[in-house]
């Protein structure tokens, strides 16, 4: 092969390396996939903006679906993980189980089963907790915020204890449902986020 198609062959391939960007997917339930906003409002967006301004090369691919529950995440995992091939995954699942007053065991079985999955196709997974109002009862919430750490340290994942962190007890940054945040809630659950992500970036 002549020098020159040998220069030019390298050359392309390199452009090629540098033009593949990681990918994240954020798998969650209505906080996540934007319940209530308007286009482009939601953290998953914010983040996407984020990781540009900061120079980091990703693209976001949001899998969340209002109402999921960590069951319903588990069973439509396998599909996305070999569909969009993602170098990181931020599970964002359990409040619905919370709400729904299911048992902590079985969703702590089922964040397990997510993270090794996404360990299986090579992708880093970031776990976001939830915590629930005290009207469940202390036991039952208690459990349920236990059941992520748990998950978390038996995993080995970094873990975001609480999505909704510094601001759930501002009715003002609520929607009338009391329970998905404003617009003006995203870049505060952003950087909590942002905390637990900005490490498994950079590594």
């Amino acid at each position: 092969m002549p020098l020159r198609s040998i220069v030019t062959f390298l050359f392309a391939l390199l452009l090629s390396g540098a033009a593949q960007a990681a990918t994240i997917l954020v798998w969650g339930d209505s906080l996540s996939a934007g319940y209530g906003l308007r286009s482009q409002e939601d953290w998953p967006t914010l983040l996407q903006t984020r990781l540009v301004r900061e120079g980091f090369r990703h693209t976001v691919i949001n899998g969340s679906v209002s109402g999921e529950t960590t069951a319903g995440g588990r069973t439509r995992l396998s599909a996305a993980l070999d569909r969009h091939k993602p170098d990181l995954v931020i599970l964002e699942l359990g409040a619905n189980d919370g709400l729904r007053g299911l048992q902590p065991a079985l969703m702590g079985e089922n964040l397990s089963a997510m993270i090794q999955a996404a360990r299986g196709k090579g992708a880093k997974v970031l776990l976001v907790g939830m915590q629930l109002p005290p009207n469940y009862g202390p036991a039952y919430t208690r459990r349920f915020q236990q059941t992520f750490t748990e998950v978390a340290r038996s995993e080995k994942v970094p873990l975001v204890p609480f999505l909704l962190d510094g601001f759930a007890d501002k009715p003002d940054l609520f929607q009338p449902d009391g329970i998905h945040p404003t617009a003006e809630a995203q870049p505060l659950i952003l950087e909590t986020v942002w905390k637990g992500l900005k490490g498994l970036l950079k590594g």
